[in-house]
């Protein structure tokens, strides 16, 4: 299983690339980690918010792998523990489908991606920035694996 993390956003800064890293590199081939960048829409002075993110929507929808399963990550979407997070990833991995993971931009995602996903996830109630969701996002992932592993790392 592949698990796609599509992010709205571009040229990160060092932190951000390097805390994704590090955990995407821990994760097995059984569920590698592939980060697939779309760029923010052009902002003006004046900027079409509605507008620049149906275009960020086509090109996130454009981007998710067919057969995938799809998880919006949205504020209002269901909560996991993190043992309810191994859980699942038990459950999508034995189900062997690809899994994408949608990440919205400076003012998040689409109705129409919402509206289109299997499932909306919320990592938090607290409103978090994009590229840390990155980080947070590939941390958990990590964990979650390690838990199904009987590896240390999670001591929960």
């Amino acid at each position: 299983m592949l698990i796609h993390l599509i992010a709205v956003g571009n040229r990160m800064p060092a932190w951000v690339e390097q805390g994704y890293v590090e955990y995407a590199k821990r994760l097995p081939a059984e569920c590698r980690l592939n980060l697939i960048e779309i760029a923010p829409a052009k902002r003006s002075k004046n900027p079409d918010i509605p507008r620049l993110m149906r275009d960020e929507a086509e090109r996130i929808r454009a981007a998710i792998p067919k057969g995938s399963r799809v998880i919006a990550l949205e504020v209002q979407g269901k909560t996991w523990s993190t043992d309810q997070l191994s859980a699942r990833l038990a459950d999508w991995l034995q189900q062997g489908s690809d899994l994408a993971l949608l990440v919205g931009g400076a003012d998040g995602l689409d109705a129409t991606c919402r509206a289109s996903a299997d499932e909306l996830w919320s990592l938090s109630p607290l409103t978090l920035p994009h590229p840390l969701v990155r980080v947070l996002l590939a941390e958990q992932l990590y964990r979650a694996w390690s838990i199904l592993q009987h590896h240390p790392y999670h001591r929960g």
